[in-house]
Formats: C-alpha cells, structure tokens, sequence
C-alpha cells in the first residue's frame, strides 16, 4: 500500500540528470496554475481528506543532523548513497541498528521550491495528480534538512567514483570516504536528452511531463490550454520508475476533458512501446475495459524519438520495423522520458552488463561484494519500480543487514512486491499489487481490479502520510503484515 514511485516513485535520486536537478530559465518562472475544483466533494471524502492532513502536519517540521560538505569523516560504519526514498529509509533504519554517528548519507544540496527555500525532498508518486491539477507540487516536498534522520551525517556531495574492491567512494570535490557497509540507493535517471528535441522543447506550449519537477506543471498548463486535436501521452522503450503512471496521465486527462465539455473535441492516444497495456493480465483486463468504454486510441511498440515542439509534432518509431517512423501532430503532448541507472553506477564494477546494481533479488545483498547492498530503482531486481516496492525491500534488507553484521546468513526473502495506483479518474483507482512472477497480492479482502473511491483516497491522502510519518523514520515495509490480518480465514 505504500506509495508507488511515479514518476519513482521515488523522490529524487542522488544522481539525476542536469536536466533534473538544475532547473533552466523557463523552469524557473513559475507557471500561474488554476486549481481544479473539488472533484470528490462528499462530506465523509472530506473527513477522510481532513483526517490525514491533520496527521500529516503532527510530523516534525525540522531534524537536528550534522549536514556538512566540508567536515565529513573519511570512515563511516554504514554510508548511504543517495537522499532519496530509498536512502533516507534505510539510513533511519541503520540509526536503529548501529546508531546515528555510525550511519553517514551523501545527497548534492541541490534543487529548492520558491515556497520551501531549500534543498527538497519530493514525494514524486503524487505528481500524477499534480500533472492533472488535483494536487499543488508545493505539496509534494519537505526540505531534506527535515527528513534525514537526526544525528545522521548528511555529506552534501555528489558520488563521482566507486570502489568497493577498497571498500570507499570518491566524491565530486574529491574527498574519498571509507566504509564497513555500503548501501546504494541512487535512484534512476531521466534521459530526456535521447529523444531529439528535449529538454529544449519544454520551453514552447502544449507539452509537459510528469516525471520531473520542471515540467509537472505543465503538464496541467497544457491540459487547460487544450481546444482542439490530438492528446497524446507516451511510454519509452527503456526500464521506468512506476510503469503505471504514463497511462494514468491519460486517464486523467480524459475525466478532465469530460468534466470541461472538450471530450468531443479530444482524441486521445496512449503510444507505447510496450506490446500490452499493463504486465499483470488481471489488472490489463480491467484497464482494457476502461480503454474501450472510454474510447482511447491505445498503439504498441511505438517509440518517441523526436519531438519538433515549435511545430507541435511528435515522431515514433516502429520498434518492431526499426527505421520506419511516423509524425503525428498534438495539442497535448505528455512525454515519458527514455530512463537509465545513473552514469555514476554504470561505469562502477557494482553494475550488471544494462548497468544497475547487480544484487540478489532475495537477499538485495551484492552477488559479488557482501558488505555492497542495493535498493529501489537503481538496482536490477526484476519487479516495477515504485517505491511500495522500496518500502518492502527496506524491510527485508534492514534484516539482511542486521544478520550479516552478526556474520549470520540471510534468511528473509524479498517476493518482488510492488505496488501502483492505477488513477483512472479524479474519484477513481485500480490498486494493482502484485510480485515477481507478475501474480496479483492483493492486500484487501475485495477485488482491487475494480475502480474504488476508497482506493483514490487512499492513493491521494493515506499513502503521502504513510511516506512522510512512517516509512521514511524506518516504521514501514509495506503491507504484508495487514494483508494477513485482512485475509485471516479466507482461502
């Protein structure tokens, strides 16, 4: 039940892409956003609503920590790569094991918000809804100061080099720092720049992109700016954080066209590169009723390699007759960008032959350096990306760790879950959970193929107060331990 990583779920990585973390001129300028108005409005909607915002403001708003990039210590007992889900989680957890002075984090001190005026950290999962104008992005961050766990060394540096054969890293200024335990959690980074045309291409109209913060808003200019043509929203050919979120865009987009009398007048189209709507036949079932019902134009195997943004025309490729390409022009164009393991990681010897982490996908210990550890986007562990899927591998690692401190072998097992909110509505979500052998695992004793009110609640409210207040402090590895309760004494 913990958040998909959407757009990563995960906020961002230690290692983004210059795009990513150093926002351009034109992302700068603020985009004057009209909020959508409410679009559940029952009184008991409300209270729920309510009830979560209240929870979520009891959080502490500062951390007291030892941040420095300049004083760091050259040892630490367990060094963190990375402020993001995954690395935040796992440092609170190690606090719990070895204590805070033994645990060091390195993140850049890059990115800020007007609002926050300061380094952020962003809950990403809820910019699907801030695409589409039901969330405020400002929402979506609180400043890193406030969510790395106390007394825990926070080293405001970039990794540059890795060398676990002599157990440290280098960093960007040059400073090698050594290590007991290494965790790596450097997320995935956004390629916008292997499709010809971006980044540059965000600076004209009718385009946007929910996967980064420089271009999520607008995402939701675009939508209110749609008249007339075509709507088209993309999926790459390449490994993405929350595979799912591409298409709730659409779904999204399409409510709002309905909602502000533009349907008639919109054609929607869902190219993809894949060759099926969703990896789990139960839930691309259900997402394929609704594609019929709703009337969207779904094409496989279709690749965006160039976007001519002055001309409003997007190109694909045919990945299954490689060369043959097709140009289509759009109104609304929302890009997925092509995503990869971080430069960092892919020239490492920690890296599999496609460059990520090369782990045990039970253990997330590293198949070649047993004190090396992997979790969330970055590592090759074959099951969605999102962070539901970082929240049970933080888990099952905080005991993998715990164990081979004690030079015990690990017995508990990482099953793949992962978890994604399939919005297909502004009231409505499709709970999708499911493991490594693509078997639905469903945590509620219901159908969770079906469009619930309860699951956009949820999705909305319950899950940002669940990443804020309990899995980032190390409280939560996901839902097993309710799926249980909820299923006690049926087959």
């Amino acid at each position: 039940m913990a958040s998909g990583s959407e757009a990563d779920v995960s906020p961002p990585a230690h290692s983004r892409d210059t795009f990513s973390h150093r926002r351009s001129a034109w992302d700068r300028s603020s985009v004057k956003m009209t909020p959508l108005v409410a679009v559940v409005s029952s009184p008991h909607a409300r209270l729920f609503t309510c009830f979560f915002k209240l929870g979520a403001q009891q959080a502490s708003p500062l951390q007291l920590h030892t941040g420095t990039s300049l004083a760091a210590k050259n040892y630490h007992e367990v060094l963190v790569l990375g402020g993001g889900s995954g690395g935040i989680t796992m440092a609170s957890r190690m606090k719990k094991r070895v204590g805070a002075e033994n645990v060091a984090i390195i993140e850049p001190s890059e990115g800020s918000l007007p609002l926050l005026g300061a380094c952020v950290h962003f809950y990403q999962p809820i910019w699907t809804l801030v695409g589409a104008g039901a969330k405020q992005l400002s929402s979506s961050g609180r400043p890193t100061a406030s969510v790395i766990p106390s007394g825990v060394e926070w080293i405001k540096d970039r990794v540059a080099e890795l060398n676990p054969d002599k157990n440290c890293i280098r960093t960007d200024t040059g400073k090698e720092i050594s290590y007991k335990y290494l965790i790596i959690a450097l997320g995935i980074q956004l390629d916008y720049g292997k499709i010809k045309g971006l980044p540059e291409g965000f600076s004209q109209p009718k385009i946007g992109s929910n996967y980064s913060v420089g271009t999520v808003e607008k995402t939701w200019k675009a939508l209110q700016d749609f008249k007339e043509g075509n709507a088209i929203f993309t999926f790459p050919n390449t490994p993405v954080k929350c595979a799912g979120a591409p298409q709730k865009i659409m779904y999204l987009s399409e409510d709002y066209f309905r909602k502000t009398g533009k349907r008639s007048k919109a054609n929607i189209i869902f190219n993809t590169s894949l060759g099926s709507i969703f990896g789990v036949k139960k839930y691309a079932d259900a997402l394929m009723e609704i594609i019929q019902e709703r009337n969207l134009t779904v094409n496989y195997k279709q690749n965006l390699i160039e976007v001519r943004a002055d001309k409003q025309e997007a190109v694909f490729e045919n990945m299954d007759k490689p060369g043959e390409t097709q140009v289509i022009s759009y109104e609304m164009l929302h890009v997925t960008p092509p995503m990869s393991a971080p430069d960092v990681l892919k020239k490492s010897p920690v890296v599999d032959d496609a460059g990520w982490v090369d782990v045990d996908k039970e253990t997330l210990q590293h198949k070649k350096y047993s004190n090396v550890f992997g979790i969330g986007d970055c590592t090759n562990l074959p099951t969605s990306k999102t962070a539901a899927a970082v929240a049970a591998q933080s888990g099952i690692l905080d005991r993998t760790i715990s164990l081979i401190m004690k030079n015990e072998a690990p017995m508990k097992k990482y099953d793949g879950y992962t978890s994604c909110p399939l919005v297909t509505s502004y009231n409505r979500v499709i709970l999708a959970e499911f493991d490594y052998n693509l078997q639905p695992v469903e945590t509620f004793p219901f159908d969770q193929s079906k469009q619930r009110l309860s699951m956009y609640l949820m999705k909305a409210d319950m899950m940002p107060f669940l990443y804020w207040n309990m899995m980032l402090k190390g409280y939560w590895g996901g839902p097993a331990f309710l799926r249980k309760l909820f299923h006690l004494g049926m087959s």
